[in-house]
């Protein structure tokens, strides 16, 4: 059952609550601290990301294509749609052979609110280009070329590029593939659910990809990780909470739609993962510093970074402090 984490005021009154459960493994799986019940099945959303990227950097994606580690690292990304991120975009559909209009993404603005008013205020149209998800779309259309099967329909979940990804998300969370809930994700392509315990297992292991035996997916897991901390700004956008937690070199991170957030710590050989009953993500930053704190992380600029992002106090229309959200939870340390 899952439990409070985030209590939040108006004044002294107590308006919301927002409920979850968050889980914590060990280099071997045990389930060290926990919150809520870390068996509670989830979808991991784009914290699969990093994982649906494996595949492709396994077979050489970046060395076959001549990408730059730039366009590389779009592949596990939630971009925002900023310059930077759609002129990468760009030369990465030119390289891989494919274009925009392939991807199963739907037209939309950037999530970045700056660049999306600025396109509407230019009168642009939306774009598939600017849809989070465009960067692992390409990149499964890459993976099915490195597969030599056909890009069309590499969205369905028959689909060999599916199927792949499948078999490594099962590998890397441990969990029997015929036990993994299948659906579809927002951006359409399927989303995957497992217990969380699982999801934190992943993440260790994308921590320490010396948890791998093989060699190859080792070195396949050590080049997304490196990307995404080398590239951090490629995989959220500014002032995103991906993007500032991977500035630590320590940490790989990666969130998901509807309040789902994983964590691998490499130095502690940890993985964490974390879901907001309500779907929320705004309590994030808050959530994770206080994880953090209580495991007593030692590099403190990143707790502090993460309380610089957090919605700490509730304001209003005339941006006067009316409230505050703090933290109502306890890791429960199993051993």
């Amino acid at each position: 059952m899952s439990d409070i984490l985030v209590k939040e005021y108006r004044g002294d009154v107590l308006e919301n609550i927002h409920r979850g459960s968050i889980c914590i493994v060990d280099d071997q799986g045990r389930v060290r601290y926990s919150h809520g019940n870390p068996d509670a099945i989830t979808f991991y959303r784009s914290a699969a990301k990093p994982i649906q990227a494996i595949p492709a950097f396994r077979r050489g994606v970046d060395v076959a294509f001549h990408l730059t580690p730039i366009e590389s690292t779009l592949l596990a990304a939630s971009h925002r749609g900023e310059h930077f991120h759609v002129e990468a975009l760009q030369t990465l559909a030119k390289k891989i052979e494919c274009t925009e209009q392939d991807l199963l993404c739907m037209p939309t603005y950037p999530l970045n609110p700056d660049a999306k008013t600025e396109l509407i205020w230019m009168n642009q149209p939306a774009r598939r280009l600017y849809h989070n998800c465009s960067g692992k779309h390409f990149g499964m259309m890459a993976l099915a070329k490195l597969l030599a099967v056909s890009t069309e329909n590499y969205w369905e979940r028959s689909h060999p590029v599916q199927k792949e990804i499948l078999q490594y998300l099962s590998l890397l969370s441990d969990y029997p593939m015929d036990k993994i809930n299948c659906g579809v994700d927002g951006c359409g392509v399927p989303v995957y659910a497992l217990p969380l315990k699982h999801m934190a297992i992943s993440y260790v292991r994308l921590a320490c990809p010396d948890l791998m035996e093989d060699a190859e997916l080792e070195a396949a897991i050590r080049k997304v990780c490196q990307l995404m901390n080398d590239h951090h700004l490629m995989i959220g956008g500014s002032k995103q909470i991906c993007s500032t937690l991977l500035q630590d070199r320590n940490i790989v991170a990666k969130g998901g739609a509807k309040g789902v957030y994983c964590i691998g710590l490499k130095e502690e050989r940890l993985g964490i993962s974390l879901k907001i009953e309500d779907g929320s993500e705004e309590s994030w930053p808050l959530i994770v510093a206080g994880i953090l704190e209580q495991i007593h992380y030692e590099n403190k600029e990143t707790i502090e970074r993460m309380y610089d992002l957090a919605t700490r106090f509730v304001v209003n229309d005339n941006q006067k402090i009316v409230g505050e959200n703090k933290l109502s939870f306890t890791l429960k340390q199993v051993f």
